[in-house]
């Protein structure tokens, strides 16, 4: 089972197909903005974008609904469709198709009558240009657009005017380029009439429901991750802007701060008694005491899952894989204290289980009652649990850090020989 847990005041939906529905909402008005991202696995730019959408946006007015990993499968496989492409299955499926269960639940969602608008985010080959300019820059290429099915919904509907919606998105981006060839542009596909696959995606669906849709498309072809972020951010508030929908984030949105976004992972809580934090982690980590069956696994970051692969738990953020865990199981005692005591650099501390822990010299755990300490990477003959002794860096095997530059320790908690908790200590 796997759930999100965020710093921020969300609230998140598992649907019955493992749909992950974040909802950030206010009470002053029903308009909704609905962003798809990961229908592709193969396309980043757009599942980072959301999953930065998820984490670091405040919405203070109307509401943002964010799906950041649609095609999970496909993500952690980094392939187009691993079951065929999900974008082609919107107008007729096959009952047997193990996309089926995903585009039901999803279209539900696209048809709440709190939806008003609808972005699917994607990443496309080359840029977009409306003449011919070589392989890349070129009327068949898709990075770099706003992409619309047709000019304008029925009358009246709001947000109706697809093609000057999708312009002035367009020419706002363009008045905040990374790049002059990175020029944004609006790629009108004229579905009914000329493009029979887009007739079978996701934003057209939208559109013959009389849901206003738009894909954005940034460029395989951009030369960083955090760049193909940047764009997709830069549409998504200009989209946000014209439905009224008021924001805060906590980073200024440049590239720099995009790639240091991008790279921090957060932490893995299994179980609730064991963390793992991400930072600089090891490929893989052995021994982690969890049980044979049954593991609850809960992230700080909305595109984390877990995949069991030949006896080993991978770990994975959106297509990155994290780390492995080989698996050493226990069981979980019922006798556990929800606190235990730390003298750090000489001041007494009392932790709540599965805190991380920060020292500049050494520490000790406080001996306490029926509880065994074992603090991975010391070793000291004779010594079967190891409270009540002074550790310093020094006095720790590298080989048995959780992290590649040998600072950071688990140092776990045992009644008799059933798993209490763990802790990391993180050594400046």
């Amino acid at each position: 089972m796997k759930k999100f847990l965020s710093l921020l005041l969300l609230f998140f939906i598992s649907l019955s197909a493992d749909i992950q529905l974040i909802k950030k909402e206010n009470n002053d008005s029903n308009t909704t903005l609905l962003v798809i991202a990961g229908i592709h696995g193969n396309e980043p730019g757009g599942y980072f974008a959301a999953a930065t959408l998820a984490q670091h946006y405040t919405i203070t007015s109307k509401n943002l609904w964010i799906i950041p990993n649609l095609n999970k499968e496909s993500i952690i496989a980094n392939k187009r469709g691993i079951h065929g492409d999900m974008n082609r299955k919107f107008s007729v499926i096959k009952e047997n198709d193990k996309d089926k269960q995903i585009i039901d639940e999803v279209k539900k969602i696209i048809l709440s009558k709190n939806v008003s608008l609808v972005l699917n985010l994607h990443d496309g080959h080359g840029f977009y240009r409306k003449e011919n300019k070589g392989n890349i820059f070129n009327p068949n290429a898709w990075g770099q657009t706003c992409v619309i099915d047709q000019c304008n919904l029925k009358q009246n509907q709001p947000f109706g005017n697809l093609n000057n919606i999708a312009l002035t998105v367009k020419n706002n981006v363009n008045k905040k380029l990374l790049k002059k060839h990175h020029s944004f542009d609006v790629k009108n596909t004229k579905t009914k009439y000329e493009d029979e696959a887009m007739q079978l995606s996701l934003t057209y669906f939208a559109v013959t429901n009389n849901k206003p849709a738009f894909a954005i498309e940034t460029s395989k072809n951009l030369s960083t991750l955090s760049q193909k972020v940047f764009y997709q951010l830069l549409a998504i508030e200009e989209y946000m802007k014209i439905m009224g929908i008021s924001f805060k984030r906590d980073f200024v949105l440049n590239e720099e701060n995009l790639s240091k976004i991008i790279k921090n992972y957060g932490n893995l809580e299994i179980n609730h008694n064991i963390l793992l934090n991400f930072s600089d982690i090891k490929k893989s980590l052995r021994f982690i005491p969890i049980k044979s069956k049954s593991n609850e696994f809960c992230f700080s970051h909305p595109l984390g899952e877990i995949r069991k692969v030949r006896g080993k738990y991978k770990v994975y953020i959106g297509n990155k894989l994290i780390t492995s865990l080989k698996p050493q199981y226990f069981k979980i005692s019922k006798s556990c204290p929800n606190k235990y005591s730390f003298v750090v650099d000489g001041k007494e501390i009392s932790f709540p289980k599965t805190s991380e822990i920060f020292v500049d010299d050494d520490f000790k755990v406080i001996k306490s009652k029926n509880c065994r300490v074992n603090v991975i990477g010391y070793h000291k003959k004779g010594i079967f649990s190891e409270e009540e002794i002074n550790i310093k860096l020094k006095d720790l095997q590298k080989k048995h850090s959780i992290d590649k530059t040998g600072k950071v320790y688990r140092i776990e908690f045992y009644n008799n020989d059933e798993f209490c908790s763990m802790f990391l200590v993180h050594f400046k």
